[in-house]
């Protein structure tokens, strides 16, 4: 491995562990670091070797949030579970649905997403102590199942959904919201590895490398949001939601 491409590769990487673990959306400077650096590389492969740095990054977020944020083991499980079945079928689908039709839908619900919680300036400020019933329960396995199939499908702003759904319908604040989308991305992170190891989509020097990266900029990420809370959280995540639009507006009308 030259030095220098994997000190670039490294320093992306750290970068996307700690935006990723405060509010998702590492995706947005790993792979375009990767395909940079690798530009004669498959985006299979390329996506495999992000989703492997990525899904060691979230592991430790999640680790560190459940440490120190409570979260009730039934609804934690319902979401893991959900959210890795939708990934699953997603990926299986991904070469029925083209990704073309998706994206002029998901620019639209993202900026519904981003108007929505930057007019509603208390939304996600406030946590409500869950009583797990079965309608939450169902809320949170048909979210996480439908995002999860998201995921698997085409990718990207998915912690961005996660984080929304978990506000607008189980009523918890960013914070805890951001806990629950870490363990759900692990999850489909997981769903999607299970495809890409035993088809060789992966360069594991790389993306092993990435991953230890990674995981300190996950650790770094989890102290600040821990630190400043839901307000710094909201901000956060209302930037990257308009990072995500421009992302996907410049693709759509431009590309």
């Amino acid at each position: 491995m030259e030095l220098d491409l994997v000190l670039t590769l490294v320093f992306f990487a750290f970068c996307a562990g700690a935006i990723d673990a405060a509010v998702g959306g590492g995706g947005l400077i790993q792979i375009p670091a990767l395909m940079g650096a690798l530009p004669s590389t498959a985006p299979a492969t390329i996506f495999g070797t992000n989703k492997l740095a990525s899904i060691c990054g979230t592991a430790s977020a999640a680790f560190s949030f459940m440490r120190r944020v409570r979260l009730p083991w039934r609804l934690l499980l319902v979401v893991g579970g959900c959210a890795c079945i939708g990934a699953y079928i997603g990926a299986m689908g991904v070469s029925y649905v083209p990704t073309e039709v998706l994206k002029p839908l998901v620019l639209v619900m993202l900026i519904v997403i981003a108007l929505y919680t930057f007019l509603k300036k208390q939304f996600g400020q406030d946590h409500v102590e869950q009583v797990i019933t079965t309608q939450i329960l169902l809320l949170a396995g048909l979210g996480s199942l439908l995002i999860g199939f998201y995921d698997g499908i085409f990718g990207p702003g998915t912690g961005s959904f996660f984080i929304f759904y978990f506000i607008r319908y189980l009523k918890v604040d960013f914070l805890h919201a951001s806990a629950l989308s870490k363990i759900a991305n692990f999850m489909t992170n997981f769903a999607a590895l299970s495809f890409f190891i035993p088809a060789g989509h992966i360069i594991f020097q790389y993306g092993l490398t990435m991953a230890v990266a990674n995981v300190l900029g996950a650790i770094v990420g989890v102290k600040v949001a821990l630190k400043y809370g839901s307000s710094f959280i909201r901000i956060l995540f209302l930037i990257l939601v308009s990072v995500l639009i421009c992302r996907l507006a410049y693709q759509v009308f431009l590309v």
